[in-house]
């Protein structure tokens, strides 16, 4: 499983050879270093730890994990499939260009924007209450909350809320066009989070 840390850009449009546009969000990928391998013998799962970004400063605790690899931003860890096992070293490099080809379909997930608290039009597409002879306050209101006799709200109820802000996976979406010099992706559609969200591009 090939697998890489981005941020979000922007988004923007790419006309292909026979003039039709691809709506596309610029992701600036890596490059990722291996801080750490895991196996199922030692630590019961296969996994590799990986950094990206760079910061001033890190605790002690984890600049004592990572050593001289570098002050990283992020460290995440990636599972690998059943019946593979890691080969990379620790201290290893990878960047796009390595992972990654134009053409290639990949699973993007990261932090969706948050919304804070939200009624249920907005929240779960409640149509609201009739705007006819009557209404006052309650056009955008919930509505009924439950049966009459059980004198309580079900589990589970859509009601309002906090909203957003929630892990979010877009699958099989199509890498474009890569640019190596600048490490940068552009994927066909869009993806969850505002300019600047930490992303997992994953292949398929």
């Amino acid at each position: 499983m090939k697998f890489i840390l981005g941020t979000k850009e922007y988004m923007s449009q790419i006309f292909d050879d026979k003039g039709t546009v691809h709506p596309v969000t610029v992701i600036s990928a890596g490059p990722v270093v291996v801080t750490q391998i895991k196996t199922k013998a030692k630590d019961g799962y296969d996994s590799v730890q990986v950094g990206y970004g760079s910061k001033k400063q890190i605790s002690k605790s984890v600049a004592g994990h990572v050593k001289d690899l570098g002050k990283f931003k992020v460290i995440k860890e990636f599972r690998i499939k059943r019946g593979a096992s890691p080969e990379d070293a620790i201290g290893s490099k990878f960047t796009v260009e390595q992972l990654f080809k134009e053409g290639d379909v990949v699973h993007v997930s990261g932090t969706s924007k948050g919304k804070g608290f939200q009624g249920v039009i907005k929240r779960h597409g409640f149509h609201g209450g009739p705007r006819s002879h009557g209404q006052k306050h309650s056009e955008r209101a919930p509505g009924s909350l439950g049966a009459g006799g059980i004198q309580r709200v079900f589990r589970g109820k859509k009601m309002g809320g906090r909203m957003g802000s929630d892990r979010v996976t877009v699958r099989n979406l199509k890498i474009v066009k890569i640019d190596n010099t600048t490490n940068t992706l552009f994927i066909e559609g869009a993806v969850p989070g505002r300019r600047g969200t930490l992303l997992e591009i994953r292949s398929k």
